[in-house]
């Protein structure tokens, strides 16, 4: 497949659109450009209102084609930098296509005094391309702007810090590949500790609320969310978009799914969410005059773009090119590539490398996703990847033990490590970890949620006379707590299989 062309022209005879792939890079999620064989050669048949010799001007693709008059108007406004359908009319022109750059993201730069910097939320079902429309979209304002803020609220496939974070991010380069390519330190991050908030929604609102809460709205922001919204997942997407209140809502939908209604405004200011009420149409009082209706629900006036992706089996459960698990370990062992050397070389496993020691009393412990009890803490946090919070408060031990809290907080959290052992004797946590050590000197706090290490990681030591640490055949499952690691079986060894490191 060629490279895609410049936004600005149109494709050269030869060229056409094509469905492409979900996932493409610097594509548009349903189109493509593949070559023609023999397109460039041929000529077009002679007309009698143009010269025989003047080439025809390609087609367009019909989902290409410009909206009907009005189309952009109201409810469904179009993204400056993006034209696309009627929000009224789901099944018709639906996907976004590129403008010229330089007309549509001047607005950005230079918004109106009454609209602000925009705030772009997009949302859908799984497998529908909102990452790649996140990607696309971050490129294109990247062009006229300098940086561009991006907020992940989808833990469970996050783009620039490793799974089970909330977290906003300022970008300042092109993204051009996947997660684990581009990992980096956000502005803010919130550890949720588990890659699903279906157990814990009011939580994963408070940890929204937390992080958006140190956006300036000075650069466009950019949010992704979750790919649940069916049951309480969309009624927890209508709190996010009462909480976040964004200016666009970008709906990634497929014409043979029904469950999600068109999110208009009217539809967002009425529909019940998970702890908001929808506001109460208004009724006529005796007098005839109309009284406003009662809810707790705000009134967004956001603009509504849809975008239907036509790649094959859109918006399938199931039916990605790599698995999200895959996808999540693989952003841990991009993170965790920081630890080895930047010069060219064999790759050093866990046990060369030199661990941080850590006092038992310098920092509070909690495990988030489960109950533990507090003398099997050590067996919990032993071997775990843990986040590195800072909490409010100071940490002060009554004796030489460990620290735990009973509730788990809503904390800052400066990155990640890995509890490589505990020291009974000593009272110290030995942890690896990439963070340098002028933000590690503010770490006070350790959370250990459900995210775990990588089994590729433990079992792919190099170097190890012996039995691997933490890895044995000879034990007994019928203790309380034990399992064998889960085998992925509806994964194709084929496809799937690749040496895994953490480089």
């Amino acid at each position: 497949m060629p490279p895609a062309l410049p936004l600005r022209r149109r494709p050269p005879p030869g060229l056409r659109r094509v469905p492409a792939p979900a996932g493409a890079a610097g594509v548009l999620p349903g189109h493509a450009l593949r070559a023609v064989p023999g397109g460039a050669a041929r000529r077009p048949p002679a007309r009698r209102h143009r010269p025989a010799a003047a080439p025809r001007r390609p087609r367009r693709h019909a989902s290409a084609r410009r909206p009907p008059p009005g189309a952009g108007d109201g409810d469904g406004a179009v993204l400056p930098g993006l034209r696309a359908g009627a929000a009224g009319a789901p099944g018709h022109a639906g996907d976004a296509v590129p403008a010229e750059p330089p007309a549509a993201v001047a607005p950005l730069r230079a918004p109106a005094e009454d609209e602000g910097v925009p705030v772009v939320l997009v949302c859908g079902p799984k497998n529908t391309g909102k990452s790649t429309f996140n990607r696309y979209l971050i490129n294109l304002l990247l062009n006229r702007l300098p940086s561009v803020e991006y907020m992940e609220c989808d833990i469970g496939q996050t783009e620039f810090t490793p799974p089970g974070c909330v977290s906003l991010s300022t970008v300042t380069e092109p993204i051009l590949g996947p997660p684990f390519t581009h990992q980096q330190a956000p502005l803010k991050m919130v550890y949720f500790g588990q890659t699903s908030c279906e157990h814990d929604t009011e939580r994963y609102l408070d940890v929204v609320k937390y992080v958006f809460s140190s956006y300036k709205k000075e650069v466009p922001l950019v949010i992704n969310t979750m790919g649940w919204v069916k049951g309480e997942g969309l009624l927890l997407l209508m709190d996010l978009l009462r909480l976040l209140s964004p200016s666009h809502v970008v709906q990634m939908d497929v014409y043979d799914w029904k469950a999600m209604a068109p999110l208009t405004p009217e539809h967002v200011q009425l529909a019940p969410g998970l702890y908001t009420k929808g506001r109460q149409p208004a009724r006529r009082g005796p007098a005839g005059s109309w009284a406003a209706g009662e809810g707790d629900a705000a009134a967004p006036e956001h603009k509504l773009l849809y975008v239907h992706p036509e790649f094959p089996r859109a918006g399938v459960a199931g039916e990605a090119r790599v698995h999200s698990s895959i996808l999540r370990d693989m952003a841990i062992l991009g993170y965790l590539g920081q630890l080895q050397s930047p010069d060219l070389g064999a790759v050093l496993p866990l046990h060369s490398l030199v661990p941080y020691q850590v006092p038992f009393n310098a920092v509070a412990l909690r495990v988030i996703h489960t109950d533990v009890a507090p003398t099997n803490i050590m067996y919990a946090v032993n071997a775990s990847w843990v986040g590195l919070c800072r909490i409010p408060e100071e940490i002060r031990g009554q004796s030489d033990g460990p620290v735990l809290l009973t509730q788990t907080p809503v904390c800052d959290c400066l990155g990640f490590g890995i509890v490589r052992g505990v020291e009974m004797e000593r009272k110290l946590y030995h942890v690896l970890t990439p963070v340098p050590p002028e933000k590690l000197r503010l770490v006070n706090c350790l959370l250990l949620g459900s995210v775990a290490i990588p089994s590729c990681i433990l079992v792919g030591q190099q170097g190890v006379e012996g039995e691997i640490p933490y890895v044995t055949s000879d034990y007994n499952y019928s203790i309380l707590g034990s399992g064998k690691l889960k085998k992925k079986k509806h994964f194709k060894k084929r496809e799937y299989a690749f040496e895994c490191d953490y480089t």
